[in-house]
């Protein structure tokens, strides 16, 4: 294997996106095993991200092969790994405990790592966020969403 070609799949922009791939790919098998119209929505958006990130990694290809030097992908790596590992922990909450308790906790969170500090502000974004999922998922489409092993025994 020649240089040129590992150094072209470790540009940051190629591994967002086959990491991108990688993890949508693993989430959407368990929708499989969802009702049809329970599955719809995180399938669809799962597929749409994975469509997005094989769009940036041709992307990135044709301009490694046209040698344009790799951009650093963020200013800021720390801010994205925390909210990487933010999402990760909202994954892992909303199993144990619940949609709606883990999203009131994780918008905030999320929308003050990067930089909004307005405590009002974060209190009314979530209530619309909360209140919006509610309206259109639960009262709308009479569809449940995960209520959290801590709560179901």
């Amino acid at each position: 294997m020649s240089n040129n070609h590992r150094n072209r799949l470790i540009r940051p922009e190629t591994l967002t996106a086959l990491g991108i791939v990688a993890v949508a790919t693993a989430f959407l098998v368990p929708t499989a095993s969802l009702k049809p119209i329970s599955a719809l929505l995180p399938a669809a958006m799962l597929v749409g991200l994975i469509i997005l990130s094989v769009a940036l990694l041709i992307d990135d290809q044709r301009k490694a092969t046209a040698g344009e030097e790799p951009k650093p992908m963020t200013s800021a790596p720390k801010r994205v790994l925390g909210a990487f590992g933010l999402i990760l922990g909202y994954a892992l909450a909303v199993d144990f405990i619940g949609f709606y308790v883990s999203t009131a906790i994780a918008v905030p969170l999320v929308a003050y790592a990067f930089g909004y500090r307005n405590p009002l502000g974060l209190a009314i974004a979530t209530a619309i966020v909360l209140g919006a999922i509610f309206m259109i998922f639960d009262f709308g489409m009479s569809q449940d969403f995960p209520a959290g092993r801590l709560w179901e025994n």
